[in-house]
């Protein structure tokens, strides 16, 4: 085997784990490959006979990249970054294909995605790359220009807001349904009690509708709002399709073969703390659907 190739062989085995720290710095999946592109072509113009830790060095460049590539959104970016939806990783409820596995390897939840996007660059850099992939801070600190008692400041400030305000989904997948399903059943029955029931107190609906349903980017707040908000589209009802949404269940909102938009939900404690929903049209296009029976 010839150097190139021994090179590009190693670089595919880390592959997987550098889409999977791509995907939660940018919340897209094509922005993901796009950085871990990137890396494949720093590594090619570099001696990897030098290079003593290939896992580590892959990791913290694909970080670099990801922080390029939020700094310039976030410096073009009109929208507040609350209502944006990071890319859903969309699959049917008999489980995830291996490839969606590698990318959501541990619970990422959209609403997990969602905080990210809230964070300053350099916080969302020293969250992901400690808290999710167990990068010392003194090895991010030189990426962000500070120290590692401030990298570390910056993810434990990361952190109370992740844990504030994304909470562990249950674990329980057949519970999180079934929580699901009596939201459905009382939205499509106009039952008002019932909806706020089975919702959080503090719950948050947030609906990111792109450019061209700019009026869906709405956010709410408390369980009677989003109840209310929830009896409106009750008679598209019969048109969610259960799905998994990153690991966590959620539907599809097809009608007609036409795709309304992407619902994720995060249940805990058996009641529902986030609903999350993409109703651009664009990006509906987008997902890939295959596993679902539509």
């Amino acid at each position: 085997m010839d150097h190139g190739a021994w090179q590009a062989d190693r670089f595919e085995e880390h592959r997987p784990r550098l889409r999977a720290v791509a995907y939660r710095m940018l919340g897209s999946v094509s922005e993901a490959d796009d950085a871990v592109q990137e890396a494949w072509l720093r590594l090619d113009r570099t001696d990897a006979d030098a290079i003593e830790n290939m896992a580590a060095w892959l990791t913290t460049v694909v970080g670099r990249v990801c922080l390029n590539m939020l700094r310039s959104r976030a410096t073009r970016r009109e929208d507040p970054l609350e209502s944006r939806t990071p890319d859903p990783i969309v699959s049917g409820e008999d489980g995830l294909h291996p490839e969606q596995q590698a990318l959501l390897a541990d619970s990422l939840g959209l609403a997990l995605l969602v905080v990210l996007e809230s964070l300053a660059p350099a916080e969302r850099l020293a969250f992901v790359l400690h808290d999710m992939f167990a990068v010392p801070f003194d090895e991010i600190a030189p990426l962000i220009g500070k120290t590692p008692a401030a990298t570390r400041q910056l993810a434990s400030r990361a952190r109370r807001r992740v844990r504030g305000r994304a909470p562990a989904p249950d674990p329980d997948l057949g519970l999180q349904r079934q929580v699901v399903s009596a939201f459905f059943a009382a939205a499509r029955d106009g039952d008002f009690e019932a909806l706020v029931s089975v919702l959080d107190p503090d719950v948050v609906l947030r609906s990111d509708g792109g450019v061209t349903r700019a009026r869906h980017t709405l956010v709410f707040n408390g369980a009677r709002t989003v109840a209310s908000q929830a009896i409106t589209f009750g008679s598209l009802s019969p048109f969610a399709r259960p799905a998994l949404i990153n690991g966590t269940a959620g539907v599809m909102v097809v009608m007609d073969g036409r795709r309304l938009s992407m619902m994720a939900f995060t249940v805990v404690g058996g009641r529902i703390v986030a609903i999350d929903v993409l109703a651009d049209p664009e990006r509906l296009k987008e997902l890939d659907l295959s596993a679902l029976d539509l």
